[in-house]
């Protein structure tokens, strides 16, 4: 694994925060498991945005493929993904 550029550390923080992508698309795309990204975060957010995460995202159903509902068929909006 490369060492991540800034731009790459914007998007995996941007992706965390969105409800609807799962930890396996930050995976897909950037090779960095639930417990990476969790890493990341709390390495570049202050303890309070931190803390904020990870209570917004703790089992939350939208942020586990494996909890998400099988009607569910893609993992982002369709404008989500920025040039």
């Amino acid at each position: 694994m490369h060492p991540l550029r800034a731009d790459e550390i914007s998007r995996i923080i941007e992706m965390a925060w969105e409800d609807r992508t799962p930890f396996d698309a930050i995976k897909k795309l950037f090779g960095l498991d639930e417990s990476a990204v969790i890493k990341l975060m709390r390495g570049h957010l202050r303890r309070r945005a931190f803390c904020n995460w990870r209570q917004r995202v703790s089992d939350r159903k939208t942020k586990h493929v494996a909890k998400r509902s099988d009607q569910v068929i893609r993992a982002y909006c369709p404008t989500q993904y920025k040039p």
